[in-house]
């Protein structure tokens, strides 16, 4: 059964190919997640031992464009982070950049790892000027999302970052008053600047600009909250994995019109659109990165083997990380997220195991006589 992304895509798929002329990795999601649950695409056969009963499971197309494969990327994306956590508070920051900048991001994707080094960057220094001696190091990870609410193109960074840090001398220091204003100029001063050195000289008159027109910096969200430990575990897993947009916040579909809705950031009232179906199809499929881009990215004592890793206790012990990865997998997950075993005989209630599995482009009739001979 598809879903009506599925559904939108198909329906205009040779539009989105002659009109659009899009970049191949959008198509290379889009042809994916069309397809994804397709029998003809593979899949495997389980089979019950007690009464013989047949169920085909359809491979899943793992694209992060996919609603279903999406949600389960970012199930496993969320695990693995919370993995790396030190056992400590954290700060959710949130560096934007004005509406002058976006389009550059936009016209050269490559720009995007400019965005993150200077988000990179700031954090490190604003630990470092704490005491230049002791040179603290954070933890910290960063996700980048490049859509807005209304599913604008709107690149910024989140940020989690730990209110604590490593030193020279000290194994840990905790660290709770961040210096927003530094945060907003240098972030300012660090990102024009490291534009400047991609860009043509054209990009010194806006420069300039953005100096006398954001002269407190750029805006950075930095208040103190409350993410302890276990919080930020949850907070990982419900905001910084989402998707671009879930199928429940699609209302309907009539086969020209899409309508959505979202909750407006400003006064957090609930915004209902209804646009044309293409212009719905473009908002989406500006925010498929290129192939193998990162989007989540860790720095500091959460980067790889870092000379402080094995000093701090983590969230998560690595007895506990083993038993989740035991239980991180596709049956489990769908009976801990709806509360039913896929892999449950309908009819006699026993464990069904795999048969065979099947390849892409075998019938499923043919898929149902092979294993019926083999049973």
């Amino acid at each position: 059964m598809s879903n009506v992304l599925q559904d939108i895509f198909s329906d205009y798929y040779e539009h989105i190919l002659y009109e659009l002329h899009p970049r191949h990795s959008v198509i290379e999601n889009i042809d994916r997640m069309i397809s994804c649950g397709d029998p003809t695409q593979g899949g495997a056969m389980y089979g019950c031992p007690c009464c013989g009963n047949l169920k085909f499971v359809p491979f899943r197309c793992k694209s992060r464009f996919c609603p279903s494969c999406g949600n389960r990327y970012n199930q496993q994306r969320s695990l693995n982070m919370s993995f790396k956590l030190v056992s400590c508070t954290h700060r959710h920051c949130v560096f934007t950049i004005p509406e002058e900048l976006r389009i550059f991001f936009l016209k050269d994707r490559s720009l995007l790892n400019v965005l993150f080094h200077s988000v990179r960057d700031v954090i490190l220094r604003m630990f470092f000027k704490m005491n230049k001696r002791e040179h603290f190091t954070p933890g910290f990870i960063c996700v980048l999302h490049t859509f807005g609410r209304d599913l604008k193109w709107n690149p910024h960074i989140h940020a989690l970052i730990s209110e604590g840090a490593a030193g020279n001398f000290l194994v840990w220091r905790s660290i709770k008053h961040f210096d927003y204003t530094f945060l907003r100029l240098a972030f300012r001063k660090v990102l024009l600047e490291q534009l400047s050195n991609h860009l043509d000289k054209s990009f010194k008159k806006l420069k300039n600009e953005l100096y006398k027109k954001y002269p407190d910096g750029f805006y950075v969200r930095a208040e103190p909250n409350e993410c302890t430990p276990d919080i930020t575990i949850k907070y990982i897993s419900r905001y910084l994995g989402r998707p671009v947009i879930a199928t429940s916040r699609i209302d309907d579909y009539d086969g020209d019109m899409v309508t959505f809705h979202y909750t407006r950031h400003e006064d957090n009232q609930t915004v209902t659109e209804c646009i044309p179906a293409m212009d719905f199809i473009k908002r989406l499929i500006v925010h498929i990165p290129e192939k193998n881009f990162k989007m989540l990215r860790y720095y500091g004592l959460y980067a790889k083997h870092h000379k402080h890793e094995k000093n701090l206790r983590r969230c998560i012990s690595k007895e506990k990380q083993r038993f989740l990865l035991r239980h991180n997998n596709w049956r489990a997950s769908i009976l801990l997220s709806f509360g039913y075993d896929p892999l449950r005989c309908s009819s006699c209630g026993s464990s069904m195991s795999v048969l065979e599995v099947y390849y892409k482009k075998t019938a499923l009739f043919e898929q149902y006589r092979k294993a019926m001979r083999s049973g």
